[in-house]
C-alpha cells in the first residue's frame, strides 16, 4: 500500500514538473492546476497559462526595481495570446515597479496581498507624446510621463485582483507639482489608449500622482469594485476620469479625492473638436464618493468631443463639494447632452446641482472663442439632500444658454449655518442662482429660480439597457500556491 502511495505522488510531482517545464520552454509560465491554492475570480475571459511574477525574476521586498521583471514576463506572455492568452500573478509582497505595457488577451492578477508600489523617479517613467485630443499635456505644454500602468491598441485586456493595491506613492510628484518643478504631465496609475473589452476591478487604489484610472479612446470598458484613496487636499487626484470612450459602465466603487471622484472628458478645445471622438453610452451605478473640494461626477470641463448619453443611479455624496457638476467654456465647441441622473443621496455638500459655461482654462490661445458647448436634455430626478449649502448654481453662457434642463422629485434640506469661505454674500442668501439656462422643475424643495418653472413632470431615464450593462462576467482561477 505505502509503495502505491508513494509512486502515486511521486507520479503526479513528475506529472506537474514536466507540465511546468514545457509551460516554461515556451512562455516560461505554469500550468496553474499544478498550484496547490485555486482563487476564483470574475473576468471577461479566462486565460490558458498563467505565470508569477517571481517567475521573471521578481523579487516582493518593497525596495528592488520590479520593471524589468513586469516587462520580460508580459513579453514573454504575449506570445501565447492566441493560444488562450495568459495571466500574471503578483504575489504577496510589495513590488516596486517604474512604468510598464500591457498586452491583449491577458490578465494581471494582483494577490489580496500584494501592493504594487509605483517608482518615485521619474527616469522610471518613459515621456511619452500628448493625446491629440488635448494637443499639450495637461500640467505642462510639454510632454506627458508615462502611466503607472499603461497600454494602447489592446483587446482584451483585464486588471484585477483579489481587492491587491496598486499604491502610486504620489507624495513627491504633488511636490513637484505644487513647486512648479515638473516640465512635463504627472503619470496617471492606469491609463489605457484605443483599447477595447477592457476591465479594471477588484483593486485598491491610492496616492496616484494624478488622475487613477484614464481609459482613453477606448470602448466597452467595465470598471467595477474599486477602492480609489488619496488625500483630500491634493488637486488632480481624480478617480476616474472616461474619455472619449463609448460602452463604459462604473459599479460598486468607492473613491475619496482631492479632485473629482468621476470626471467624463473628450478633448480640449480644438484638439478636441479636431479629434472628435465624444464619450457616450455610460453607465455609472452603485457609486459612493467624498469630495470635500470637488465634484461627485463632474461632466467636462475638457468636452471638445463632445458627451452623450451619460445615466448615474444610487449615487451616494459625502462631504463633497457638489453633487453633479457641468463644466465648459467659450472655445470648447461640441456638447454636453442626454445626461440622465437618478436616486441619488447626498450629506454634506456644498452644492447639489452646479454648472457652469465660464470654465476658462484653456491649452494655447489657439482655441476659436466662437466655439460655443450645446449643453441640452440635463435630467435629474429622486434626490435627496441634506446639510447643503446652495441647491443649484446654474450659469450658461450669454447668448448660448443651457437649455431642456429637467429637475424633479428632489428634497434639499439646507445647512443651519453657511459658511462663508467659499460663497459671496449674495449667494448665501440665496439656495438657487440661475443665469442664461433655460428648463421645468417640478416637486423641487426649495422652489427653483424662476428659470426653471414648476410643471407636472417625471424627468426621463432611459428605459432600455446599454450593450455593456449585458455583459456577463465569467468566473476563473487563478493558483497562487507552489
Amino acid at each position: 500500500m505505502w509503495s502505491y502511495v508513494k509512486s502515486h505522488v511521486v507520479g503526479e510531482f513528475l506529472a506537474c514538473f514536466v507540465v511546468g517545464l514545457l509551460c516554461l520552454n515556451v512562455v516560461e509560465s505554469r500550468d496553474f492546476n499544478c498550484r496547490e491554492e485555486q482563487i476564483q475570480y470574475s473576468a471577461i475571459n479566462c486565460r490558458k497559462h498563467t505565470a508569477l511574477l517571481t517567475d521573471f525574476g521578481g523579487k516582493g521586498d518593497g525596495k528592488t526595481l520590479n520593471t524589468a521583471a513586469f516587462k520580460a514576463a508580459i513579453a514573454n506572455l504575449s506570445k501565447v495570446a492566441s493560444d488562450g492568452g495568459a495571466q500574471l500573478v503578483v504575489p504577496p509582497g510589495r513590488w516596486l515597479t517604474g512604468s510598464f505595457d500591457l498586452t491583449s488577451h491577458f490578465t494581471l492578477y494582483i494577490h489580496k496581498d500584494a501592493v504594487l508600489l509605483g517608482s518615485q523617479a521619474e527616469s522610471d517613467y518613459p515621456l511619452i507624446d500628448p493625446l491629440p485630443s488635448y494637443g499639450r499635456g495637461r500640467d505642462a505644454p510639454g510632454k506627458r510621463f508615462a502611466s503607472l500602468i499603461f497600454g494602447t491598441n489592446l483587446t482584451d485586456v483585464v486588471i484585477t485582483g483579489g481587492n491587491g493595491t496598486i499604491d502610486g506613492q504620489g507624495a513627491i510628484w504633488w511636490k513637484k507639482f505644487k513647486e512648479h518643478k515638473l516640465k512635463n504631465t504627472r503619470p496617471y496609475l492606469i491609463e489605457l489608449l484605443f483599447s477595447n473589452q477592457v476591465q479594471i476591478s477588484y483593486l485598491t487604489l491610492t496616492n496616484s500622482p494624478s488622475w487613477h484610472v484614464h481609459p482613453t479612446y477606448c470602448s466597452d470598458v467595465i470598471i467595477e469594485n474599486l477602492t480609489i484613496l488619496a488625500p483630500i487636499d491634493v488637486p488632480n487626484t481624480d478617480g476616474i476620469n472616461p474619455d472619449s470612450c463609448s460602452n463604459t459602465r462604473i459599479r460598486d466603487s468607492y473613491v475619496v479625492s482631492g479632485d473629482d471622484c468621476i470626471a467624463v472628458k473628450s478633448g480640449w478645445d480644438q484638439y478636441g473638436i479636431k479629434f472628435g471622438m465624444p464619450t457616450q453610452h455610460l453607465s455609472i451605478k452603485r457609486f459612493t464618493c467624498i469630495s470635500p473640494d470637488s465634484a461627485v461626477i463632474a461632466l467636462g470641463s475638457e468636452m471638445s468631443g463632445g458627451i452623450q448619453d451619460v445615466r448615474a443611479e444610487e449615487i451616494y455624496a459625502i462631504n463633497s463639494q457638489s453633487g453633479v457638476r457641468i463644466k465648459t467654456a467659450q472655445g470648447r465647441g461640441a456638447y454636453v447632452k442626454d445626461i440622465f441622473v437618478r436616486n441619488m443621496y447626498m450629506n454634506t455638500m456644498k452644492y447639489v446641482f452646479w454648472m457652469t459655461g465660464a470654465y476658462g482654462s484653456h491649452p494655447d490661445p489657439g482655441y476659436d472663442p466662437k466655439a460655443l458647448p450645446e449643453i441640452t436634455n440635463i435630467n435629474y430626478r429622486d434626490m435627496v439632500g441634506k446639510n447643503v449649502t446652495i441647491v443649484g448654481d446654474l450659469s450658461g453662457i450669454q447668448g448660448d444658454p443651457f437649455t431642456g434642463i429637467c429637475i424633479s422629485n428632489v428634497t434639499v434640506e439646507l445647512a443651519s449655518k453657511q459658511p462663508s469661505v467659499f460663497l459671496s454674500e449674495k449667494k448665501k442668501k440665496l439656495p438657487w442662482n440661475c443665469t442664461d439656462i433655460a428648463g421645468v422643475s417640478s416637486r423641487v424643495t426649495p422652489t427653483p429660480c424662476d428659470l426653471l418653472p414648476e410643471k407636472q413632470v417625471d424627468c426621463a431615464f432611459p428605459a432600455d439597457v446599454l450593450p455593456i450593462d449585458l455583459v456577463q462576467l465569467k468566473t476563473c482561477s487563478v493558483g497562487v500556491g507552489i
